[in-house]
C-alpha cells in the first residue's frame, strides 16, 4: 500500500483519494503532521497565526502540564484573543468563561494552533468522512459510505474540512479541546488581506508581541481591522 493508502486506512477506515478539502486545506499533510512526531505530543501553527507569549513563559509547556493533570484534554491551545479582564472569551455570539482548571472546555475542534496528544487522538480514530453538499438531490441523500465509493471510482464529490470531521467524532467522546485562559500568552487570527493590512503587518506584529492591543480587541479571535489600522 502507498503512504496515503495506510494513512486513510488507519485516519479514516477507508481508501480515499483527495489529498485536500474543498478550499484546498491539505487533509493528508495534517495527518503527516501527526504521524510523523515520534513523542506524545505535536504542534501546529497555521502560518498566519499571530501570537504574544511573555517572556519566560511557554504556553506549550503549560499546555503540556494540563494535559497531564486532565486526561480528558485530547488538544489544547493559548487563549484565542488578547485577555478581558474579567477573564470572559467571546466566541460564535457568546460569552464564555473558563473553568476552574485554567481553561475552557470545547468539543469543536480548530486546527489553526493546537498541541495535540498523540494517543489521545488516536482513540478518535477512524474518523467520520464528510462529503460537501452535491448539486444533485439523490446524491446528498446517499450513506456517506457510498458517497466515499462513488467518489473513489468517480472522483465526484469534495472532502470538507478535517476540523470538521475531528470536531463530530469528538463530540462523540468524554474527550475535549482545551483553550487556555492564562493572559501569559494569546493568538489573533487575522481575516484580513488587504495591502493596507500588508503594509501595517510588521508594526502589527511588533504591537503584538510586546502585548500591546486596542481595549476594543480584547476577547475577540478575529483580528478587528477598523481598532488596528
Amino acid at each position: 500500500k502507498t503512504y496515503q493508502q495506510q494513512m486513510y486506512q488507519k485516519h479514516f477506515g477507508s481508501p480515499i483519494k483527495p489529498t485536500h478539502n474543498y478550499r484546498g486545506y491539505p487533509i493528508l499533510g495534517s495527518i503527516f503532521h501527526i504521524e510523523s512526531v515520534p513523542g506524545d505530543y505535536m504542534l501546529h501553527y497555521d502560518s498566519d497565526m499571530l501570537l504574544h507569549q511573555e517572556p519566560d513563559y511557554s504556553w506549550i509547556d503549560e499546555g503540556i502540564k494540563l494535559m497531564e493533570q486532565h486526561p480528558e484534554i485530547m488538544a489544547i491551545r493559548p487563549l484565542t484573543g488578547p485577555p478581558t479582564e474579567d477573564g470572559i472569551m467571546y466566541q460564535k455570539n457568546q460569552s464564555l468563561k473558563p473553568e476552574a482548571g485554567g481553561f475552557y472546555k470545547f468539543q469543536f475542534f480548530s486546527s489553526r494552533v493546537y498541541l495535540i496528544n498523540h494517543k489521545r487522538f488516536d482513540k478518535l480514530l477512524p474518523l467520520p468522512i464528510l462529503w460537501r453538499s452535491y448539486k444533485n438531490k439523490f446524491l446528498n441523500q446517499m450513506p456517506l459510505s457510498l458517497k466515499t465509493l462513488l467518489n473513489y471510482y468517480t472522483g465526484k464529490g469534495k472532502l470538507d474540512s478535517w476540523e470538521v470531521m475531528v470536531s463530530m467524532q469528538l463530540e462523540k467522546t468524554d474527550y475535549v479541546r482545551a483553550t487556555m485562559s492564562s493572559p501569559k500568552a494569546w493568538t489573533i487570527h487575522p481575516k484580513d488581506r488587504s495591502p493596507e493590512f500588508i503594509g501595517a503587518l510588521p508594526n502589527i506584529i511588533e504591537k503584538i508581541e510586546q502585548g500591546w492591543y486596542p481595549p476594543e480587541q480584547a476577547g475577540h479571535y478575529d483580528f478587528i481591522s477598523k481598532y488596528w489600522l
